[in-house]
């Protein structure tokens, strides 16, 4: 949340010639509605199955850069999606980020439905509860503090090309 996953993601798929895919607006193409109005009306875990139906779409059949919102790992079933593709050779990117950069990237007078309330307060609950499951899911690990997306889209392109 406020790394910079779709911004960093159509940088690097420019880079590389293909295209970017991001599940979110897959998500919201494949039920006629934004994100927030599925939180809203379906709650989180419907969302969180939409969002693992999408990803395992897109892992399929896109070859491009795939950009995932901040909480699909949670879900045990993204999470082994993302497992096998990472054993089958593919990269698998966190983008971590600090709570004081995140704060200033998402802001405190967001709409995001997972951020309803102190703003600050549940982005610092959110990033200590993924964090460890990021890190059990990468391959790669970029800190995205203080850094401007092209910055970090090269240090991946970097990575990716070892």
């Amino acid at each position: 949340m406020g790394a910079g996953k779709s911004t960093v993601g159509a940088l690097l798929a420019s880079a590389f010639g293909v295209t970017g895919r991001d599940t979110d607006t897959d998500v919201e193409t494949s039920a006629g509605r934004s994100v927030a109005d599925i939180f809203v009306s379906d709650g989180e875990e419907r969302f969180r199955e939409l969002e693992r139906a999408a990803v395992a779409t897109a892992l399929a059949d896109h070859d491009g850069v795939l950009s995932l919102g901040g909480g699909a790992v949670l879900d045990p079933g993204t999470r082994a999606l993302l497992a096998d593709y990472r054993a089958a050779g593919g990269a698998v990117v966190f983008l971590r980020v600090g709570l004081a950069d995140a704060v200033k990237r998402v802001g405190l007078g967001t709409s995001r439905p997972l951020l309803l309330g102190n703003v600050r307060g549940r982005i610092k609950a959110l990033l200590e509860e993924r964090t460890p499951v990021y890190d059990s899911v990468a391959s790669h690990t970029v800190d995205t503090d203080g850094r401007d997306p092209q910055d970090v889209a090269r240090e991946i392109q970097e990575l990716i090309a070892r």
